[in-house]
């Protein structure tokens, strides 16, 4: 039996509901996914491996997956242990608003959502189709096919997975789908033409920067 607790820094306050999922080395591409208590903690019952903790998207922890793994975050989405994939620091929702955030607000279906200066959105559940076109149009952006198809791709792949898709996985996926040109990271920019669909795409995703983004 694995114990996952995961509590505030100084305050060790209980994260609640929190999505907890683990990675193990031996069978990377099926994640085992659980949820904490009231108590702040996620059970699973397998047999001692090694692996990795992915909470809220963020990997925390990496090794011994036995006993009990303690784990204290400084805030719900903080991302000081962003992994090799990059990760939505905020998870499935919520806001990911930090002092002195910049923000603007966007008009969505007669509603107003806020984004940070760059358009990425500071409340995730605030994604809709209807951001979508709005943040489109305010970048000047065209929606086409193509394009839905990868914010699709985007977000069930975080679904999935707990983190988001790097480049490699991107263009490996389009590939196979569209054919090696059309899956090219060439043509993938050439649909997101500010950023890529690592930049561009996952703003419009409603997902949050990757790591190595500035």
């Amino acid at each position: 039996m694995l114990r996952v607790h995961v509590s505030m820094k100084f305050t060790n306050e209980p994260l609640k509901r929190t999505p907890v999922v683990l990675y193990l080395d031996t069978n990377p591409e099926h994640p085992v996914r659980g949820n904490t208590d009231r108590n702040g903690t996620a059970l699973f019952d397998l047999p001692p491996a090694s692996g990795k903790v992915v909470i809220n998207g963020v990997s925390r922890y990496h090794g011994r997956l036995e006993g009990d793994i303690d784990i204290s975050l400084w805030s719900p989405t903080d991302a000081d242990a962003v992994d090799e994939y990059g990760s939505p620091g905020g998870g499935a929702g919520g806001s990911v608003a930090y002092p002195g955030m910049q923000t603007r607000t966007l008009r969505v279906n007669e509603r107003e959502v806020q984004t940070d200066s760059e358009g990425y959105l500071v409340n995730l559940d605030d994604w809709s189709e209807g951001f979508v076109r709005a943040e489109a149009e305010y970048e000047g952006l065209v929606l086409t096919d193509e394009t839905w198809e990868v914010i699709r791709f985007l977000r069930d792949f975080y679904e999935q997975h707990g983190v988001q898709a790097n480049v490699r996985e991107i263009i490996r996926h389009f590939s196979k789908l569209w054919g090696a040109e059309l899956g090219s990271n060439h043509h993938l920019h050439a649909i997101f033409p500010r950023g890529g669909p690592q930049k561009q795409g996952n703003r419009l995703a409603g997902l949050l920067r990757t790591k190595g983004e500035h």
